[in-house]
């Protein structure tokens, strides 16, 4: 099973590698405004491409196989090939419990950008913490890493089930835990988990946000507060009152 597993890995790596767009490649670059390694893919056909070889391998091979295929793609530099990993599961979430979640959890180490962290965090991650509640313990974990990716797991780990109205406390717990992080990359995670907190529940939510007004970062409460009627949003966003 390794070689077979060897050799799907070195196929799908060859066919992104030809497959991408050097034009659009040169685009991901000047967008994330840092080095990142990319074969020039769009999502939509990268996806495309995922769930067909999923599929292929599943049907071959069984998805353990699958689960060898992605944890090897992740290892790599590329963008497309982290992304690619993601979605070759993102359809079996649903099947997996607590070995995947720590093998998703040890990925953190290898994020490089935040397109690879919340692919990871947002498609599998996330659905894990939001179907069993106790896994959120590891988000209280996380807020506590020096690695700023996993802090900011801590906070996109808890979107999928904000978006469902769980985790009111734990969404609390974890905002108090990283509002006073300097890392823009956490910054915008908190944000994101506010922002669709605000939008699931705002009765809960906007008083939080008044309470933490003073104390929070800018750029958290902009992000929190972008979907809020305008003058809930200018309520929070002032100083006063």
């Amino acid at each position: 099973m390794p070689n077979q597993a060897n050799s799907r890995v070195r196929h799908i790596r060859t066919a992104l590698r030809r497959g991408g767009s050097p034009e659009h490649a040169q685009g991901v670059q000047w967008f994330f405004k840092q080095e990142v390694r990319s074969h020039g893919w769009y999502t939509a056909e990268l996806r495309r491409f995922a769930r067909r070889t999923s599929r292929e391998i599943q049907a071959t091979d069984g998805p353990e196989a699958l689960l060898q295929v992605a944890e090897r793609l992740f290892t790599g530099e590329v963008l497309e090939e982290k992304v690619f990993a993601v979605l070759l599961l993102e359809r079996s979430v649903a099947k997996f419990g607590d070995r995947e979640f720590r093998l998703f959890e040890s990925w953190l180490d290898r994020v490089t950008s935040w397109a690879d962290h919340d692919a990871l965090v947002h498609y599998l991650i996330g659905p894990l913490v939001a179907a069993e509640p106790r896994r959120t313990a590891r988000a209280f974990r996380w807020t506590k890493s020096r690695n700023r990716w996993r802090r900011r797991a801590a906070a996109v780990s808890l979107i999928r089930g904000a978006r469902q109205r769980l985790f009111i406390d734990e969404i609390v717990r974890v905002s108090d835990a990283l509002l006073q992080d300097q890392d823009d990359m956490v910054q915008k995670g908190l944000g994101w988990l506010l922002r669709e907190a605000a939008k699931a529940d705002p009765k809960t939510t906007v008083p939080y946000l008044l309470r933490i007004r003073d104390r929070a970062p800018r750029l958290v409460l902009r992000t929190a507060c972008e979907t809020l009627p305008a003058a809930t949003r200018a309520r929070v966003l002032s100083r006063e009152g």
